[in-house]
This record gives structure tokens, sequence and C-alpha cells, in this order.
């Protein structure tokens, strides 16, 4: 197994993490994972974890591309939510 039971639960617990900073009020907390796995990344290749090019660009677009899709549904999940709140607060106004 390439990741191992655990590696799956690490991976789900940054995921959430990702998707729970993309609720924030601030669209830049989003950012910060993205921001930490390009420069994790970029250290392991630095310093010989990742030895193929290939590899490190599989590694990064992957990654990068999983965080930006939970950082896009926290983003919708927000808006969905304020949207919600406001047509609430909308139908108890008309009351």
């Amino acid at each position: 197994m390439l990741f191992g039971i655990y590696g799956v639960f690490i991976i789900a617990g940054i995921l959430a993490v990702q998707f729970f900073f993309s609720t924030r009020n601030n669209i830049y907390w989003g950012a910060i994972l993205p921001v930490a796995y390009i420069v994790f990344l970029t250290w392991l290749f630095v310093t010989n974890h990742i030895e193929s090019n290939m590899g490190f660009i599989l590694y990064l677009l992957l990654g990068i591309l999983f965080l930006c899709a939970e950082w896009n549904g926290g983003r919708k999940y927000l808006h969905e939510k304020r949207k919600k709140e406001l047509d609430k607060m909308k139908t108890h106004d008309m009351k």
C-alpha cells in the first residue's frame, strides 16, 4: 500500500482543514494550505526526497488540484449559507 490507513486519515484531515479554512470570511485563509503544500513539496524535491521531475510535477498538480477543489467547494458552501441566512432574514422581515 502506498499510503496505508494512516495516510488516508492524514489526507482526509488535511482536506477537512482546507474546507474549514475556505469557509472563513477572508478568502485568503484558504490559500494557506496550498502555499504550504507547494513549499513542502519543493523542499522535498530540492533535498532529493523526490527524485524524478515527473513525480514532482505529478504530486504538485494532483495536490494543488484537490486543495483548490476543496477551496472552491468551501467558498460555494459559504455563499450558499449566506444566501440562506439572507432569505431567512427577508422572510422574517416580511412578517
